[in-house]
Order: structure tokens, then sequence, then C-alpha cells
């Protein structure tokens, strides 16, 4: 039985919902976790487990577009707190008696496991693209860079890296291992079906798509755009897990943002993806470059009503790519991650 600290970025809801299913696991093996967190995996995570609030660094989003500027100013102004949040973190790993630290993208617990001299264990996506060989679009390697910068600062130096991929990947690094997405239980229990819904979800509100979508001849479920109610052909909801879940597995296909929790979960229930990636978050270009390379799906950068028709009219053929994806549940890094507590508590 291991003391773990265990660390979630809490922007956007991917980081928490993955944390959450590596928590529960660690949980029933009886060790001890202490979780820190900030904005939505604060929110997410602490109604099943006892969640400290620490300071978060924070993308600014304008009109589906990240702003680097924005972001610089943002973070530098708060700096003071988040070395007040590293300081009270170290002590209260002295008092927890941590012998394990584990990230999910959050610098903060991982700089205090290198100032404490504690193992540390990064589970996600993000180091795909720093520590993985995979094929990568040719375009945009402004952002690319941006975003290898940002993911060497957030968990440098790990001692392991677990990364999770929906497509193969090898890793470059002896320290690196390549699993399957991580996908929530509840997703793994579903039983998809086909209804006449398209599910549409955004990170920051675009008025300019739902205009887009009022031109189209479908029925959408839109998650995303701060309002509630129907518009036309389009039926807006407010976030919640439970019935974005069920809008999900029952909708015939999806037009979202390319986060990689959502792909992940739209793959395994194999549901067609019209990919609109943030602006110049490379992440998201990486997932929709890879959606539509593997036939899965459909990726612009600036979507037309054109394109939505397209992608709907060819619904039959992604459809029949997504019956040879490879569905696998999350025993593989769990047992890893078993293993290596295992030796680093033994």
């Amino acid at each position: 039985m291991a003391n773990i600290l265990y660390g979630v970025n809490g922007e956007g809801a991917g980081h928490s919902t993955r944390a959450k299913e590596v928590l529960s696991h660690l949980r029933d093996q009886g060790h001890n976790l202490h979780v820190v967190s900030f904005d939505r995996g604060l929110r997410n995570l602490s109604a099943d487990f006892d969640v400290t609030e620490i300071h978060g660094f924070r993308f600014a989003y304008v009109n589906n577009r990240v702003r680097y500027q924005r972001t610089l100013a943002k973070n530098l102004i708060t700096a003071p707190r988040a070395a007040r949040s590293i300081r009270r973190l170290a002590r209260l790993t002295e008092e927890w008696k941590t012998e394990v630290v584990i990230t999910d993208f959050e610098p903060l617990s991982c700089h205090v496991g290198h100032r404490k001299r504690l193992p540390i264990i990064s589970i996600d996506n993000q180091h795909g693209l720093t520590n993985t060989d995979i094929p990568r679009p040719h375009t945009d390697r402004r952002d690319m860079a941006a975003t290898k910068l940002v993911t060497r600062l957030m968990t440098p130096r790990a001692d392991v890296y677990l990364v999770t991929s929906f497509l193969p990947a090898r890793p470059r690094r002896r320290n690196t291992f390549v699993f399957p997405p991580i996908v929530r239980r509840e997703v793994l229990a579903t039983k998809p079906s086909q209804g006449e819904h398209v599910l549409v979800y955004v990170t920051s509100p675009s008025a300019d798509l739902i205009k887009l979508l009022g031109k189209v001849r479908c029925k959408f479920i839109a998650y995303g755009f701060g309002q509630a109610g129907r518009q036309g052909n389009i039926l807006f909801k407010k976030p919640g897990m439970d019935e974005f879940l069920r809008d999900l597995a029952g909708c015939k296909a999806i037009i979202a943002n390319a986060g990689f929790s959502l792909v992940s979960e739209a793959l395994y229930l194999g549901k067609p993806y019209l990919a609109v990636p943030v602006k110049h978050q490379f992440e998201q270009i990486l997932n929709a470059y890879h959606l539509e390379k593997s036939g899965y799906g459909a990726y612009w950068k600036d979507l037309k009503k054109e394109h939505v028709d397209s992608f709907l009219f060819n619904l039959a053929v992604y459809e029949d790519n997504l019956k040879s994806y490879p569905r696998e549940g999350n025993g593989a890094l769990l047992a890893k991650l078993d293993s290596l507590i295992d030796t680093e508590i033994g």
C-alpha cells in the first residue's frame, strides 16, 4: 500500500475523466490517495475523492482559438499564487508521507516531486508528441513547436511516462510506454445506438457555428454554447455527464473540437467524427489529422456548410472503417501502473 500524490490538470474535462478511472483502480488496490487539482478537475473529482485545491495554469481562448500572448500574460500575473501553492503542497506531502507522485499533465505536483526526490509517473496523451514517433502534419510547425515546449515544461523529467494513444505509436525513450486510451467505465458499459441527431460539442461558444448548422438539413444536439433550449434544428443543452453520454451513445455522428478524451470515446462507440480543432492548439490538430488519416471522419480548420454536407453524405464509409477500430479496456495500463508502484515502494 502506497501513499500517493495524484496531480490532475483541471482545464477541460478530459484529464479528470481519465484520472477518475485510474484513481478508482488505485483506491480498490488499497492505496492512500491525495488528489490535487483545480477548476473542472476539482469539481469533477470532489464527489468521489478527497481533493485539495491548488493553483492551475490555464490557456486563454477567444472564438475557438488559443491566444498565446494572453495565455502568457494571464499566467505571469498569477505566478505568485503558483509559488504559494507549491510551498503549501510541499508541506502537505510531508504530512501525507507521500511515497509516489502521479501526474496527469499537472506541473505543481511534478515540481514538488522533484523537490522531495520522489518517483514521478506521468499519465497523459500529450507526451505522445514528444516521446513517441507518430506521423505529423507538415503544416502548423509553429504551433507544434509551442505545444512541444509547453508539454516539456508541464511535467519535466518524470521517471516514467505512460502515454495513451488511439493510433499505433512507437516510444522513442526507454522510460515511455504506450497504451490505448483510458475509457470511462460508463462508456465501456454502454451499448451504442444510432439515432437521428448529430452531437455537437465546442470548448468555447461560436455564433458562426450556430448560424452554419442552422442551414444544414439535420437535427443537432449541442453542448458548450452556454445556453439551453431549441433554436430551429438545434437543441442546446447545458453540461451534464450522464445526459451527454446518452446523447453521445445515441447519435449518428459527432461534430466537435478534437479533444483527446471525446475523440477516444467516440471511436470506442463507433461514431464518425467531424473534427474542428481549436485554432493553434496543435494537440487537437494532431488528433484531427489522424482521425481523417485513419478514415474515421473528416477534419477542417474552418468549417463550411459544404463540409458538413459532405461529412454526412459519407457517414456509411466512416462507419465501415470504424468497425475495425481496436476496442480495448484499461487493463494493460493499470497493470503497468501497479507494477511501477510495487517497484517503487517494494
